[in-house]
């Protein structure tokens, strides 16, 4: 008889155990494991995707993040890139006087760097993005740096992208100017470093 009834109650606890942790999976702010990943692919898509050894508490911030950010507005698309790479973009948009200024407004004058505008260029943006200020490869010295020689313990070495830690690149850039445009619009975009 206590056998019947210990394995009545595993069941049940396990029951119990399976409908809490379901309950979790239903609300962002509590989901872990692989539905924070289902979460994520069912408003995303491909894209915004866990990176490798990311916890659930980081990856959960950047759903939230990306389910609220603005999109379609000017300050959206230099939020999202002071976010991704730490820096500020250049956003000229042509047919904005408070960006390339009017004849007689304060914004404009001869010998002062500027932007042209012109109304046969409207919903069209131009975007200067800067790569972010990066640590690049750690522990490795570049070439006329003195830890690093020929023929002598040192610190040098022959180096690759796939070194690069934390690195944002140009396509992950190019991305989010896609992923906060706003729709029939035509953003020009340069990235400098």
């Amino acid at each position: 008889m206590t056998g019947i009834l210990n394995g009545l109650a595993y069941v049940g606890a396990f029951i119990y155990s399976l409908i809490s942790y379901t309950r979790l999976q239903t609300r962002i702010k509590t989901a872990t494991d692989g539905w924070l990943d289902m979460i994520a692919a069912d408003f995303f898509g491909n894209a915004l995707l866990r990176a490798a050894n990311q916890s659930d508490e980081s990856f959960r911030a950047r759903i939230l993040i990306n389910i609220f950010r603005e999109r379609a507005t000017r300050a959206g698309l230099i939020r999202i890139l002071q976010d991704l790479t730490g820096r500020t973009p250049i956003v000229v948009e042509p047919t904005r006087p408070a960006d390339t200024g009017s004849y007689g407004g304060p914004l404009i004058g001869y010998g002062v760097a500027g932007a042209y505008g012109s109304m046969l260029m409207p919903f069209q943006a131009f975007v200067t993005a800067f790569r972010p200020t990066g640590s690049g490869i750690p522990l490795i010295a570049g070439y006329g740096v003195s830890t690093g020689g020929y023929s002598q313990p040192s610190r040098a070495s022959y180096a690759s992208l796939s070194m690069i830690q934390g690195s944002v690149t140009d396509a992950d850039i190019y991305a989010a100017i896609d992923s906060v445009k706003p729709v029939a619009t035509i953003v020009w975009a340069r990235i400098s470093s």
